[in-house]
């Protein structure tokens, strides 16, 4: 099969309505190579760069409560900053550059869920018309 590891998706393909941070971006620990006394941080196997995580809220208004929430993992040198807040929003919109999915098996579930991973996050690009509305999805991280 041709594909293998890491799927490229666009940003549109996973958050259509957007998506606001509602946490701060923190480095991953590598609770595998950790000890009691000495953390290890995560580094992605491909390239070596460190892994950060943001929570982010998905504004679909078809998903579920329950899956609202996501964490977006971002491949990066040093920790990347959120975007400024906007005026008068109580939460900040962002956006993720060089998005990929990784879909896997829920230990938890036994379900499909997806880790979602960027190289970069920003501002969005501009407020543009509503979006279409999507199908369900199903996002862990």
């Amino acid at each position: 099969m041709a594909l293998q590891g890491p799927i490229p998706v666009s940003f549109d393909q996973v958050f259509p309505h957007g998506c606001y941070i509602v946490g701060e971006v923190e480095q991953v620990k590598d609770f595998d190579a950790s000890t009691n006394g000495r953390t290890v941080y995560a580094k992605d196997k491909t390239t070596g760069e460190l892994v950060w995580q943001v929570a982010v809220m998905d504004a679909d208004p078809a998903v579920k409560v329950s899956q609202k929430t996501v964490a977006v993992k971002i491949l990066a040198p040093v920790q990347p900053v959120p975007p400024p807040p906007v005026p008068g929003l109580p939460i900040t919109p962002v956006e993720f550059d060089g998005m990929t999915v990784t879909p896997y098996v829920s230990q938890a579930t036994g379900r499909l869920a997806y880790s979602i991973r960027a190289t970069s996050m920003r501002a969005p690009r501009s407020a543009g018309p509503a979006k279409q509305p999507s199908a369900g999805k199903e996002m862990a991280a």
